[in-house]
């Protein structure tokens, strides 16, 4: 699958270590919605990963990509400790300057 880089650093991360964020891939003031909260700069980026990581154990394998209007939007198969495992999310990325401006995480 043909994924743009930060796109990719994103999801290679999401395999390893879960105390490594992949704050690389994200922009110094990027923002990230998740479960009707919102995340912005790479402090508040890397707690909710860390904490996300802790509660679920879950990782995303992607499915498939699309080009809409500016954004990325990844399919993936997510698979962890919590209800209804695994589910498919969609992840909505905008790229800027070869980084994650903004990522929403949904159904």
């Amino acid at each position: 699958m043909n994924l743009p880089a930060p796109v990719r650093t994103y999801f290679d991360a999401d395999k390893g270590p879960p105390d490594r964020a992949p704050l690389t891939a994200f922009a110094p003031n990027a923002v990230v919605e998740d479960e009707g909260h919102t995340h912005v700069g790479h402090a508040a980026i890397e707690a909710w990963w860390r904490a996300s990581k802790a509660q679920y154990e879950a990782t995303a394998e992607p499915l498939d990509v699309r080009e809409e209007q500016d954004r990325i939007i990844v399919r993936a198969k997510v698979t962890g400790a919590f209800p209804g495992s695994p589910i498919v999310l969609a992840f909505s990325f905008r790229l800027m300057n070869g980084q994650i401006t903004d990522l929403r995480i949904g159904a």
